[in-house]
């Protein structure tokens, strides 16, 4: 009777996905398909985040609100949300976000001013917005807001990007404006990946190599003074090399996690099975889940969280490569930006995870609890699925042509 109900369920999704991406065009569901692996992975990916944020959060749930399932229902809110965006991304045109991108970054900006005015404080951080129940992290929105804008300013001056340093320059003039609100509240692990993925962009494009020689330098020596400026990502930096000096001080969220995954071994200790959650390790549910991941599912359940996640990277770039042949411009940039921001992400994640990186506060990618990380994500995998429609309908249209 179970099973009978999920493939009823299953089927419904399926109709309302196709509903959803054919809707107002003129191609057949014979014709045209999207990208129904690319789908399927995702929806597994979140269901395996719903799953382990639920054994991950619930002692800590218990014990700050007296019922154990308070994250859960709010994970299931977030989910629902993020649903509703990313049906309403999937029904709008790529055209429609290139042409507004200026406006949508620059209600981030305006969002990243009040956040720093309006904002509330955790941890020392004064990140979210709060807006009744929920609570908005523009940080979050900052990150896609900035790659759509590279990608239709790259569109505009691509010629001017290739040939002359102030082309290649004026994006990151925008950057800094970002960067300079983000380390004041402070977000340093949200400037580093739009670093990388900007970079990335304009490499793509097919700037000069001494252009990211001349920008590479000095922000290398930025990071390295804004690391010594303050005392605590100092610490950060040195419980990296050896956590075990300091295992209850600046080390202890570190060693924590290195004990859930030598206690989870090849096959892992079984769900709902972790010993470290019991508020051993903190933000077991947010930015430490993946450790959770390793002692409860093991190596293999580890290897299979990173091979979907590492393949959703994969299929973003490949979409991006496809959009750029058929001369669709912002979508192909903005979709090989997703692609390297979930890649990317997720390497800084896993990396603080096991020490070989600093702790900076990033989520992974469709599992980590989080709203607005979660509602940004799923709304870059509609617009990787229609950037992959329109790219399709293209093609189709060419080959009616010539035949």
């Amino acid at each position: 009777m179970h099973i009978i109900k999920i493939r009823s369920l299953i089927k419904n999704i399926k109709l309302l996905i196709d509903r959803m991406i054919y809707q107002n065009t003129n191609v057949t569901h014979d014709t045209l398909l999207y990208d129904r692996t690319l789908l399927w992975l995702v929806f597994s990916l979140v269901t395996i985040g719903f799953v382990m944020v639920t054994s991950s959060s619930m002692a800590i749930g218990n014990h700050l609100s007296g019922d154990p399932f308070f994250f859960v229902k709010r994970d299931a809110i977030y989910l629902l949300l993020a649903f509703t965006v990313a049906y309403i991304t999937l029904r709008i045109p790529m055209s429609v976000w290139q042409r507004y991108s200026n406006i949508i970054l620059l209600i981030t900006i305006i969002l990243l001013f009040l956040v720093l005015v309006l904002g509330s404080s955790a941890n020392g951080a004064s990140r979210w917005i709060i807006i009744g129940p929920i609570g908005i992290q523009p940080a979050e929105v900052s990150k896609l807001s900035l790659f759509c804008y590279l990608s239709n300013y790259l569109v505009r001056k691509i010629h001017e990007v290739r040939n002359n340093f102030w082309g290649f320059w004026k994006p990151m003039s925008i950057l800094l404006i970002l960067a300079t609100l983000l380390l004041a509240q402070p977000d340093l692990g949200t400037i580093v990946i739009m670093f990388v993925i900007t970079l990335a962009m304009l490499f793509i494009s097919g700037a000069k190599i001494w252009h990211f020689l001349l920008i590479i330098g000095p922000s290398i020596v930025t990071v390295i003074i804004l690391i010594l400026e303050k005392p605590y990502r100092i610490r950060r930096v040195s419980s990296v090399w050896n956590p075990w000096m300091d295992p209850f001080g600046s080390g202890y969220q570190l060693t924590q996690s290195l004990m859930a995954f030598g206690r989870g071994h090849i096959w892992g200790q079984g769900l709902g099975n972790s010993v470290q959650k019991l508020e051993y390790l903190p933000a077991a549910h947010t930015d430490f889940i993946f450790s959770i991941i390793g002692e409860e599912l093991g190596y293999i359940g580890v290897l299979i969280v990173l091979f979907m996640i590492f393949f959703i990277s994969f299929r973003a770039v490949k979409i991006g490569q496809s959009a750029l042949k058929l001369n669709q411009q912002f979508s192909g940039f903005l979709a090989c930006s997703i692609g390297v921001w979930f890649g990317f992400q997720t390497l800084i994640n896993v990396g603080a995870a096991i020490g070989i990186l600093p702790t900076k506060g990033l989520t992974l990618p469709l599992i980590s609890y989080g709203g607005s990380s979660l509602i940004i994500m799923s709304t870059s995998i509609a617009f990787l699925l229609r950037i992959d429609h329109e790219t399709r309908i293209a093609k189709s249209q060419v080959f009616i042509r010539r035949s």
